[in-house]
């Protein structure tokens, strides 16, 4: 059987100058050219103050990094955030009428069986129930009393 290497650190970029990466490189190419060609189309002080404006752009997008990632992603991030809505809410009854709108949209739709609300006391009760796997039997309730009689009389 042929033994491969596995990459190691394949999120690390590769260093092509020194510290400098190819992403950061290209970055600053293009930082360089736009400075050229302001410097060929503006008078000096237009193009000090555009130069300045690429020079602190290209060295935010090139070096810093939030959160362990690249400026540029981090952007990114951040304008699909604000893209969204901020609060998303989930309403079933709004999708399973919609759902049975779609399937049948003469028929109505039935009215869901309500089912008993239980305290926190009792729900308490009975996840030690099911924690102990039956062996905490509970509070003595009468009709839980007489059910389980009733169950056990069924089995003798």
């Amino acid at each position: 059987m042929e033994q491969f290497t596995v990459p190691q650190f394949i999120d690390v970029e590769d260093k092509i100058i020194g510290p400098i990466t190819v992403r950061q490189f290209i970055i600053m190419l293009v930082g360089i050219l736009l400075m050229a060609l302001f410097y060929k189309l503006f008078d000096f002080t237009l193009f000090v103050v555009l130069a300045l404006f690429v020079f602190i752009l290209t060295v935010t997008f090139a070096f810093v990094k939030v959160n362990g990632t690249p400026f540029h992603y981090f952007l990114l991030n951040l304008i699909q955030t604000f893209k969204k809505p901020r609060l998303r809410v989930w309403r079933k009854d709004d999708t399973l009428v919609k759902a049975l709108e779609i399937e049948n949209p003469i028929a109505a739709a039935p009215a869901a069986p309500r089912r008993a609300a239980y305290s926190s006391s009792r729900l308490n009760e009975l996840s030690l129930i099911v924690d102990t796997q039956g062996s905490y039997q509970g509070e003595a309730d009468d009709s839980v009393t007489i059910t389980r009689n009733k169950n056990l009389a069924d089995f003798s």
